[in-house]
């Protein structure tokens, strides 16, 4: 009856607004109460919010606080304190083995992020970019709880706790965009491949996700069904006679059974599927190892989608290739083999050190602590070495997908993606190292720093979530580069002036220039900072000189609204034109997301405009407005040909001075 539906909405509305009361009381003692003191107040906060969120307008009602909550300290001492560090594939243990009091902290956790990517609270530590694509895997590891698909999860789950999370993720999701969400994830899920990335444990969590809502019927996919599909085929059927998801033990007993050509059939499709999503599925592993057990190198050229250059690489060097494979490739690390297909692809193995580097990695014994770590976290059904060296393929077929997870090791990271561009031998040095002694040495100004006895670094406590490789080599690299930064302290200068070059390697430019005045903050000289880049970047300037050796850099990260969010290091690539004749700086960003906008319409590509896989760009002058700190040749000064225009410099110290450099302008 309309008079009771209407009867109950006032009830429960009279309800609410009396829970908002005690709400904003507890929140005013929280706020006024000192840190060593915040925890006797917490629990109340926490119950107030739990009861509103078992309301319909509840989730709007905390969103509008979302900002006071942070602020009066409710993630004080907590694992969602910092939200730059939180990593949406845990949500759903939270939301399955929570109490209530803990859910309802996840859930405000997710408000804030939320009043964060719409732009109504600012948080010195993450972008709005970064609160929206948090939120947009947040709905697609819950995405069964928002179309109502019942699991065993949701029906053991009690009432009061399922009517909670449904008003909370609806409210989310109706921001992120509810009508289009599961268009939204597709589209969230392809964008992310793009980009190649080693580390896919989320994306493939996602991918679950979506598969289970592409085979319900109630759920309608819209404009989203064929990018499912195609996802979702790529991880579990990609081919024929795997179409069905049969099971490996099934799938391997049919491979037995095919002839040639059927076999060359299906070593097209997985080429086909792996390079056209960058996903592997664990069919392709096997598919792999049935070639290699028939030690038929053309099947294997088949399979792994290889061209002229990757064919000649492998059959070059065919017994070692096929031996590192058997070693290395598991259904378990299925991604590896487009790792494997990428390494060939580059031809690095024609350089004399790579191969006998790889044979000699893959007798390397590990160290006991290695193998605890790698053990730990893949288990013990192969030589733990198999996982270090599929994360070593990985790193050298991909060194643009390389990602520093969710920990502040950016200079590490990375400095291991130069590496494996730039120099793989190197690299592959370190790793031995780190894997066999648990411990790298490097030289910095003369003398010898072994990360063994330097027992602090930038990062205090690590996620996990990194790819093999770096989870064995950069909390050593981390090390040194602290003690390097602690070398350098007090010269009056920006350390990275000295670190870099030691830290990277030859090719990193000693000549150095910086925006900002160390001391004071403040901006220096922004117009000659400007010219020097145009001057030594620039090919319409410099002489047509390209960048040949990858060179790092540091940005001023900002967010959706030009404010300052902090610095990061990337590494500057080449410059070129585009297709639409602009010219472009085309740079590695080792964060786990490299497409983003950082305000005032400057708006990071990483497709469309010629990138390469793992490459990100912008026009140049934009890139310049972000840049604070760049290395250059100081002998290249003579290359310079052509004086810099002076509106273009101007365009560009406004495009700074309107963002980052708003509040550092001298007086």
């Amino acid at each position: 009856m309309p008079g009771s539906a209407s009867q109950e909405t006032t009830v429960i509305s009279d309800q609410a607004s009396r829970i908002v009361a005690s709400l904003d009381s507890a929140l005013e003692k929280l706020a006024s109460t000192p840190d060593y003191a915040k925890g006797n107040h917490v629990g109340w906060v926490l119950d107030q919010a739990r009861k509103l969120l078992g309301y319909p307008e509840g989730p709007g009602l905390l969103f509008e606080r979302a900002g006071r909550l942070d602020t009066a300290g409710l993630f004080a001492g907590t694992d969602w304190e910092s939200p730059d560090t939180l990593q949406a594939r845990f949500v759903p243990v939270t939301f399955e083995e929570g109490d209530a009091r803990l859910i309802a902290l996840e859930c405000l956790s997710e408000l804030r992020m939320l009043a964060v990517a719409v732009g109504t609270y600012f948080h010195p530590r993450l972008s709005a970019e970064q609160a929206e694509h948090f939120l947009t895997q947040v709905l697609a590891f819950n995405l069964q709880s928002l179309f109502g698909i019942s699991d065993e999860a949701s029906r053991s789950r009690p009432v009061n706790v399922q009517r909670m999370l449904d008003y909370h993720l609806r409210y989310v999701a109706s921001h992120i965009g509810f009508d289009n969400m599961l268009d939204h994830v597709v589209t969230e899920v392809w964008r992310l491949l793009r980009q190649r990335p080693i580390q896919i444990t989320n994306i493939r969590q996602m991918v679950d996700r979506i598969a289970v809502c592409l085979f319900d019927p109630s759920v309608g996919l819209g404009t989203a069904a064929r990018g499912a599909e195609q996802l979702v085929s790529a991880l579990y059927g990609p081919t024929q006679h795997s179409r069905e998801d049969p099971g490996l033990s099934v799938y391997e007993q049919r491979l037995s059974g095919l002839d040639d050509m059927a076999l060359d059939a299906e070593a097209g499709s997985f080429s086909r599927a792996m390079h056209d999503s960058g996903l592997v599925s664990p069919y392709h592993a096997t598919f792999l190892r049935f070639a290699l057990e028939r030690d038929d190198a053309e099947l294997t050229v088949r399979c792994l989608g290889l061209s002229s250059t990757g064919r000649d690489c492998l059959l070059c060097y065919r017994s070692l290739m096929m031996e590192l494979a058997k070693y290395s490739v598991f259904p378990e690390n299925c991604q590896a083999v487009y790792g494997l297909a990428c390494l060939l692809e580059r031809g690095i193995l024609y350089q004399g050190s790579i191969a006998a580097a790889l044979w000699r990695q893959m007798k390397t014994p590990l160290h006991a602590d290695v193998v605890a770590l790698l053990s730990g976290l893949y288990g013990d059904a192969h030589d733990p070495g198999a996982f270090l060296m599929g994360g070593i393929i990985s790193a050298l077929g991909l060194p643009l997908g390389l990602g520093q997870g969710n920990n502040p090791a950016c200079q590490s990271t990375r400095a291991l993606s130069m590496w494996s561009y730039t120099d793989p031998a190197y690299l592959l040095q370190l790793v031995r190292w780190a894997s066999r002694d648990n411990q790298v040495v490097m030289e910095f100004e003369g003398e010898s720093l072994n990360s063994a006895y330097l027992y602090g670094g930038v990062v205090s406590q690590w996620n996990l979530d990194l790819d093999p490789l770096s989870l064995v080599l950069v909390p050593h690299l981390d090390r040194i580069y602290l003690e390097m930064g602690r070398r350098s302290a007090g010269r009056g200068e920006d350390p990275h002036r000295w670190i870099n070059p030691e830290f990277h390697g030859w090719w990193v430019h000693r000549g150095f220039a910086i925006a900002v005045d160390i001391h004071t903050g403040k901006l220096q000289d922004i117009e000659g900072y400007i010219r020097t880049f145009y001057s030594l970047y620039n090919p319409l300037y410099n002489g047509n000189t390209p960048v040949v050796h990858p060179q790092p850099a540091g940005i001023a990260v900002t967010d959706s609204q030009a404010r300052f969010v902090g610095w990061h290091a990337i590494a500057i690539l080449r410059v070129a034109f585009d297709q639409e004749e602009v010219m472009r700086v085309y740079f590695y960003n080792p964060n786990n997301d490299s497409g983003q906008d950082w305000g005032n319409g400057v708006k990071v590509s990483t497709e469309g405009y010629g990138e390469q896989h793992g490459e990100s760009s912008l026009p140049i002058d934009e890139f310049t407005s972000r840049i604070y700190i760049f290395h250059y040749d100081v002998t290249d000064w003579q290359l310079h040909t052509v004086e810099v225009p002076e509106d273009e410099i101007m365009k560009v110290r406004q495009l700074v001075e309107q963002s980052w450099g708003r509040n550092r302008l001298q007086a």
